[in-house]
């Protein structure tokens, strides 16, 4: 598992407020793991899809959003499996499939619905689509 940090952010773009993420499905030079430390998160990538569902079941407090890249955890299918399990233990976690297959990007209203994102992802998209799953935390965390 590789964690990293960005040591150049503007601090107004920041909305992760210093959340843990896991990103299933690539490692911290996939530009996914770049974008989401740019928005505060504090990335932890694991290439393989299995071990960052073990990571997180082995501490579940300690994540605020899990992320999938379908094509790294080996296509749709696998994503799918890893979501339902994680959906399965902790439905209240977050969660964002990022997909180049993906058609259409959802934005559900039902937090125990992940969020689907295109790829490639734009930091825009990211942002968007952070927000939305984030939404329900960042309302507690407004001051």
């Amino acid at each position: 598992m590789q964690v990293f940090r960005p040591i150049d952010y503007v601090p107004a773009t920041l909305v992760g407020r210093g959340f843990r993420v896991m990103l299933a499905g690539a490692d911290a030079n996939d530009p996914v793991a770049d974008k989401l430390a740019r928005l505060g998160g504090e990335v932890e990538a694991e290439p393989e899809g299995f071990m960052a569902l073990g990571a997180v079941m082995d501490d579940p407090q300690g994540y605020g959003l899990f992320v999938i890249s379908v094509d790294g955890v080996g296509g749709d299918e696998s994503a799918k499996r890893i979501c339902s399990l994680l959906k399965g233990a902790y439905p209240r976690l977050p969660v964002i499939i990022i997909g180049g297959q993906c058609r259409d990007q959802s934005f559900p209203e039902e937090i125990v619905e992940p969020v689907q994102l295109r790829a490639p992802l734009s930091s825009i998209s990211l942002r968007v689509g952070f927000e939305h799953a984030m939404r329900e935390r960042m309302m507690w965390n407004a001051d």
